[in-house]
């Protein structure tokens, strides 16, 4: 990868891996706004550093890659969210739990033990679902930002009439 597409997958996973991760505004993922939108960016800053055209291929690619890079940074921001709200979660499954008596006991433990597992668990399973949905809709994401900001390329210059 080059040095002039290396910045902007950074950016683009930045976006895509905070925004995911922080807890009301990761809502704008239900349609995977995020994790386009990081491969939009992505386009958008490659085709900022280039005079010509960016390709297809060059949007795709870099719209893949922040998408890897955006699922690490959602695991790396996540994690302290998740531990610093962990025990606000247990107090609400616990509530939960109280309030409704007629739960099976089959169900009861189940909820018990994903509240017990705290925030390690779910930054896991949210990395890998994070991986796989960013690799896919990240890489269309890239693929759109590259149509949509791709530059006009240079006019060539027109020939000079000669008076006969």
């Amino acid at each position: 990868m080059s040095q002039v597409m290396l910045q902007p997958v950074l950016f683009g996973g930045l976006f895509m891996g905070v925004l995911s991760a922080l807890p009301i505004i990761s809502i704008g993922n239900c349609c995977c706004l995020w994790v386009i939108g990081g491969g939009m960016v992505t386009a958008y800053l490659t085709q900022h550093g280039k005079p010509d055209p960016i390709q297809l291929g060059d949007g795709a690619l870099g719209g893949f890659l922040s998408g890897v890079v955006g699922a690490v940074v959602y695991a790396v921001v996540a994690l302290p969210i998740q531990l610093l709200t962990a025990p606000l979660q247990r107090g609400l499954m616990d509530g939960l739990l109280e309030s409704a008596a007629d739960v099976p006991p089959e169900v009861r433990e189940m909820l018990e033990g994903l509240g017990a597992g705290g925030g390690l668990g779910a930054v896991a399973i949210g990395f890998f679902f994070m991986l796989a949905i960013g690799m896919v809709f990240s890489t269309l994401g890239g693929l759109f930002g590259a149509l949509i900001f791709r530059s006009t390329p240079p006019a060539a210059p027109a020939a000079p009439i000669i008076p006969a």
